[in-house]
């Protein structure tokens, strides 16, 4: 008999990999986990990975449900390398299972979530979408933020962890002329692993934040992010469509559209964060 090695995890499922304090059978389940410096950005680790994160404690305490259908996340603090503890708490059973979560550091709590759970694979056929996929070059025609310059991926070596390739509409603020238009575009993708719902969870901010594209760019700390997720992925790249319409009293709101190779609209997300001082 030919005996297959097991290949090695993806980096993304190695990083949000959890290991339970308890037993499955308690009410109240804690997991430990460790938050990589690789998934930084600015000040703090990106917040769609801590939002993966969340939503891989929430798979393990409800394994029936695998799949994010909606996560609403208030991020109280900012999460840095280190060890880091996720609480979980079951809210409902069902169809749609409802599970409270926390992600703490050092005692403290860093986000607050309520995520809602089910199967995607038992959805209904019913498709009538009337937002339009965005028309994008091939990724070969577009910029890669991995070649940005070595000041910039010091510190944000969150884009070194992925393939994100910009439309060149979108980098204009990388040369000093933002469009103005508060949209960023591009196409997203993990080099060894295809996507499925949890990493949704993370592309819905994968992108850098759409004040660059209004000449402001820096850190912009998240302050709440929902993403609802639509269905299962396709293999393949990822397009993402990144929008504000809104920035006043030192926030801006952004809009995330997430579309399969397969054309279809399979996340959405809206968040509140901070405009970059």
């Amino acid at each position: 008999m030919i005996q297959t090695e097991t290949p090695p995890p993806a980096e993304l499922d190695r990083d949000l990999a959890l290991t339970p304090l308890d037993g499955p059978d308690e009410a109240v389940r804690r997991f430990s986990g460790h938050l990589p410096g690789g998934w930084s950005v600015g000040g703090g680790i990106n917040g769609g990975f801590l939002l993966a994160m969340i939503g891989s404690a929430v798979r393990d305490t409800v394994p029936d449900r695998p799949h994010p259908v909606a996560v609403a996340a208030t991020y109280v603090g900012a999460s840095t390398e280190g060890p880091a503890e996720v609480t979980t708490r079951v809210v409902r059973r069902g169809t749609l299972t409802t599970v409270a979560a926390e992600l703490a550091q050092d005692g403290a709590p860093r986000i607050t979530a309520l995520a809602t759970f089910s199967d995607l694979a038992g959805l209904t056929d019913e498709v009538g979408t009337t937002a339009v996929a965005p028309v994008l070059p091939p990724p070969e025609e577009c910029v890669r933020t991995s070649d940005a310059p070595p000041d910039f991926l010091r510190t944000a070596p969150l884009v070194e962890r992925f393939e994100m390739r910009l439309t060149p509409r979108s980098v204009g603020w990388a040369v000093g002329q933002p469009s103005g238009t508060g949209l960023l575009e591009g196409w997203f993708r993990l080099p060894d692993r295809e996507p499925d719902p949890l990493m949704l969870l993370l592309a819905c901010d994968a992108m850098p934040p759409v004040t660059f594209d209004l000449g402001r760019p820096g850190w912009a700390p998240t302050v709440q992010l929902t993403t609802h997720v639509r269905a299962v992925p396709a293999p393949g790249w990822l397009r993402l469509r990144q929008s504000t319409s809104n920035v006043a009293g030192g926030f801006f709101e952004e809009d995330c559209e997430i579309w399969d190779s397969a054309g279809r609209l399979v996340a959405q997300s809206r968040q509140l964060a901070r405009v970059p001082r």
